[in-house]
């Protein structure tokens, strides 16, 4: 397979991942400054399958059709006026959370316990990322940021980063059997 094949492959991988983030974000359910939505789940996927390089793409994409006015964002909303909104610290910190949970996985290994770790990571991140803009857009106060958008989003967060790992390696390894996904290590392996 040529590297054109497998970089379209990788491609079609990344605008796959953007349309899922986009499908899960769907999922809601509505709390009174920030819903809790399967946005991080599948942005915990993208990461665990993608790696930092491809799994960070499919979120930008996702970002940008979104701020393009395609209603991707929670509850069908769209808009660069969801990134500057309440919620838009979390989108934008799906940017960092994913880079930083796939470099995690390259250096460490695409295993469970490892993509555990990454995806709590993230979870930390995106929240940080969130509540601190929360704090600034919605002038809240530090306590009423960190109960608005941080202490909700613990446990269901943790819950979301088990499944993402759980998921997102098992999906990875079957991609890679099935040669929908190469690693360097593959590609190594390929041209011996």
């Amino acid at each position: 397979m040529s590297k054109e094949q497998i970089k379209l492959r990788s491609m079609i991988l990344t605008a796959l991942f953007a349309a899922i983030i986009g499908i899960m974000a769907q999922l809601t359910i509505p709390l009174p400054l920030v819903p809790i939505t399967g946005q991080t789940l599948a942005i915990g996927l993208a990461a665990t399958i993608l790696g930092s390089k491809y799994g960070t793409l499919s979120v930008l994409l996702y970002l940008v059709i979104g701020s393009a006015g395609v209603p991707v964002f929670a509850e069908f909303s769209a808009g660069v006026s969801k990134l500057i909104g309440p919620t838009g610290g979390f989108l934008v910190g799906f940017l960092p959370a994913t880079f930083i949970m796939g470099i995690y996985l390259e250096k460490f290994g695409f295993t469970f316990k490892h993509a555990l770790i990454a995806n709590i990571m993230g979870m930390f991140i995106t929240l940080f990322f969130g509540t601190m803009w929360l704090k600034i857009s919605a002038d809240l106060s530090w306590v009423a940021a960190f109960a608005s958008g941080f202490t909700p989003f613990l446990l269901v967060g943790i819950i979301k980063a088990g499944l993402a790992s759980w998921i997102g390696i098992l999906i990875r390894k079957r991609l890679i059997q099935a040669k929908l996904l190469f690693t360097a290590k593959t590609d190594m392996q390929r041209s011996l």
